[in-house]
């Protein structure tokens, strides 16, 4: 079938981007093509804020955080003083955000620690349920990229396995993945907290303490892919400079490689950003990417639609 007449992809306007996917796909998944290659070794493996759905103005998990310590101040009373809770019990998002990933994971230890990871998931999938976008006005659950969600549906027609890998909290994914992307929680690779074993009153749990076991970023994410996975895949999908080693090492290795990378450059129907973005920024991806025979999607231009209807 012709990239035009892809069905899985028709939020995509036809041109050079929807073609490298389709053209991609159809080499190392037909028998006979000279780039044939064999089902166990299809893999895709995804970045999940930006990639899959929106990340601004502050990715989802962060806006999560936010929420939680919100709920959580009027037992500490201490936090009014002390930043970044300051700015988070106060809704100061530029603030917040400021903190960098010091400060985020400092709120995040503070809230995602000491209960257990059922609790923890019951928490998550509750508030993801209701929770709104402060700009979009929509549950973040419906701002999901249909363009992507088509590049998942043909992967996966064409017998890819697909894994999401992640900067965000691995639980914190587990709870949607498959919902919203097909993804099952045992294809979900994020960042972690340390976690015990205990058993209390005959009761065995996982509890999250408030320690970072693995933050799955930049140079973090082949590492955690390779620990995985025990694989090197074959096409690589993200949209930010914290993606870019994960796309280095998935499109240096042999035979036929796939890297594609979403530029967010619509401000009209999302966002547009870049090299300014702050905690994710895409600079060497826009400026190395086309050399390494990646494929750089508009939003703007190759995107029909960019949420579903």
């Amino acid at each position: 079938m012709t990239a035009a007449g892809n069905p899985r992809l028709s939020s995509w306007a036809d041109g050079p981007a929807k073609r490298s996917i389709i053209d991609f796909v159809a080499r190392v998944s037909t028998d006979g093509s000279s780039d044939f290659i064999g089902p166990s070794e299809r893999i895709a493996v995804f970045d999940n804020d930006g990639t899959l759905w929106a990340e601004q103005p502050v990715p989802v998990q962060a806006r999560f955080v936010i929420d939680q310590i919100q709920a959580l101040a009027a037992e500490h009373p201490e936090w009014r003083e002390r930043q970044p809770f300051k700015a988070a019990i106060e809704n100061g998002l530029a603030t917040v955000m400021g903190s960098g990933m010091e400060g985020l994971t400092e709120l995040v230890m503070a809230t995602h620690a000491g209960m257990s990871t059922d609790a923890f998931a019951a928490l998550v999938r509750d508030w993801i349920a209701e929770a709104e976008h402060p700009r979009l006005s929509k549950k973040h659950t419906e701002l999901v990229y249909q363009p992507m969600l088509g590049v998942l549906a043909l992967l996966r027609e064409n017998g890819f396995k697909i894994f999401i890998v992640s900067g965000g909290g691995i639980e914190f994914m587990r709870t949607f993945s498959e919902e919203l992307y097909g993804v099952p929680p045992e294809q979900v690779i994020g960042s972690s907290n340390v976690t015990r074993y205990v058993v209390k009153d005959g009761e065995p749990a996982l509890m999250r303490e408030a320690s970072l076991h693995f933050y799955n970023d930049k140079e973090g994410k082949p590492v955690a892919i390779n620990a995985h996975t025990g694989r090197r895949p074959i096409a690589a999908f993200g949209n930010s400079d914290g993606d870019f080693a994960m796309l280095e090492w998935v499109t240096s290795g042999p035979g036929p490689r796939f890297g594609l990378i979403v530029h967010h450059d619509d401000a009209d129907r999302e966002f547009a950003y870049d090299r300014d973005a702050g905690l994710a920024p895409l600079v060497r991806g826009l400026d190395e990417g086309p050399g390494r025979g990646w494929t750089i999607a508009s939003m703007r231009m190759d995107w029909l639609t960019v949420f579903p209807a």
